[in-house]
């Protein structure tokens, strides 16, 4: 009996035996025709991943350098089922270029890609492109003085920067020939935002061409090391002083000497606090201007520089030329010059406002007796009456002078003034909380 029922077992399993490994075989492919609807293999792009050069000591070992031509970077298109390249991320990415399988004919290495985190979880990934050129080349070194300059910061309100002194003084450059050939002057550049005091500041290593381009130094390497390079900066204190004039000679009979004017009238100079404390005014010597026998006011430019005491310096280096007018005039005359903003303006129209140059000047002529005029002072009574210009526009307006008894205007000045419409402020309003 028990013979019998594993007799029917071992029958029941070889009955339709062909038709059971059919239906296994049909079922298995079903499953795969499920997951691939399911789950198909597709393609996913990746830009801009970039590729690592390997193996290069091959080309740096025989003392030459290389740089990619074009970008360094590939885009890479992924074949994975639909789970993968969710997944996937461009950090997942490995290209690598392997200098020992460069085709030396031209220069090409091929491109190869990985996705180690992924394993065998994917099909394949290909560049593109698929390979990428480098360019061979010698190279070199180049030894460079190393200039200071500032990075267009400026020090505190009433300094200037003196002397730029940079640590080290000179700088050498290693990288390939051409680009070594393209540098004309190396530069520390440093920031001088608002000091006020002598300081060491480290400073940022600039590379030049010769049409004063600032070159990239991605190819190149340089001798500072982790120290890198940095600025001693001297700072200076700045002071504006008056400049003085004298003059030698006697003008020509019945003329006489008056003073001297100059533009401009003061300069402004630099130097260390103790220097200039000690300085109030430039004075030019009196032998630098002549009136010998002039009969009309002599005028002449003075470099300014050749008096400046020691320890002084200009703020601006190119404003050392001052022009000097030595006032010549007949006697029984005096010329007298002041700004316009010192006339009275009056009857000017509430809806206009009146603009000027704020240095323009007005010069008035006097004759009378010389002792009255060598008093006179006109600083309260020189007005301009605008009461006839009522229209916004460009005039030229007489000035008018009160003068005292015995003196007389020779000749009428006028002044360039500039009417236009009042803008009107908008009325101030005050703010209301809400409750």
């Amino acid at each position: 009996m028990e013979r019998m029922a594993q007799k029917m077992k071992k029958y029941r399993f070889r009955n339709n035996l062909g038709l059971k490994i059919i239906a296994f075989f049909f079922s298995a492919f079903l499953w795969l025709i499920v997951v691939n609807v399911d789950n198909p293999i597709g393609s996913r792009t990746f830009a801009d991943i970039p590729v690592r050069i390997i193996n290069d000591d091959i080309i740096t070992s025989s003392g030459e350098v290389y740089q990619v031509i074009g970008e360094n970077t590939v885009s890479v298109v992924v074949y994975a089922n639909r789970e993968v390249r969710q997944k996937l991320d461009p950090e997942d990415i490995i290209a690598t270029a392997d200098v020992s399988q460069m085709d030396t004919t031209t220069n090409l290495i091929p491109i190869d890609i990985s996705i180690p985190e992924f394993g065998d979880d994917y099909d394949s990934a290909v560049a593109v492109p698929r390979n990428i050129r480098i360019q061979r080349e010698k190279s070199g070194s180049k030894v460079l003085a190393l200039t200071a300059e500032t990075n267009g910061t400026t020090p505190r309100d009433g300094y200037t920067i003196g002397s730029l002194t940079a640590d080290p003084n000179n700088v050498t450059i290693t990288g390939p020939q051409s680009a070594l050939d393209q540098i004309d002057r190396a530069v520390a550049r440093v920031d001088v935002e608002g000091i006020s005091k002598d300081t060491t500041r480290k400073a940022e290593l600039v590379l030049y061409d010769a049409n004063g381009n600032e070159l990239g130094q991605t190819q190149l390497d340089n001798n500072l090391g982790e120290e890198g390079v940095s600025v001693a900066v001297e700072v200076l204190k700045e002071k504006t002083v008056p400049v003085k004039f004298g003059v030698t000679g006697t003008p020509a009979e019945g003329y006489r000497y008056t003073g001297c004017t100059s533009v401009p009238e003061s300069i402004r100079i630099c130097g260390t606090s103790s220097d200039t404390d000690e300085v109030d005014e430039i004075r030019v010597p009196a032998s630098v201007i002549s009136v010998e026998g002039a009969s009309a006011p002599v005028e002449q430019t003075v470099d300014i520089t050749a008096y400046l005491p020691d320890g002084i310096s200009l703020v601006d280096e190119n404003a050392g030329s001052i022009t000097v007018t030595a006032m010549v005039e007949q006697e029984g005359t005096r010329t007298i010059k002041m700004l316009v903003s010192s006339a009275r303006i009056t009857g000017l129209a509430e809806n206009l406002e009146v603009d000027y140059e704020p240095d323009a000047e007005i010069t008035l002529q006097f004759r009378g007796d010389q002792q009255a005029l060598d008093v006179l002072d006109i600083s309260n009574a020189v007005s301009i009456n605008l009461s006839d210009y009522t229209e916004p526009g460009e005039y030229e307006v007489p000035v008018e002078v009160n003068i005292p008894d015995g003196i007389e205007l020779i000749s009428g000045a006028t002044v360039n003034l500039t009417l236009s419409e009042k803008t009107e402020e908008a009325p101030e309003t005050s703010g209301q909380e809400s409750d």
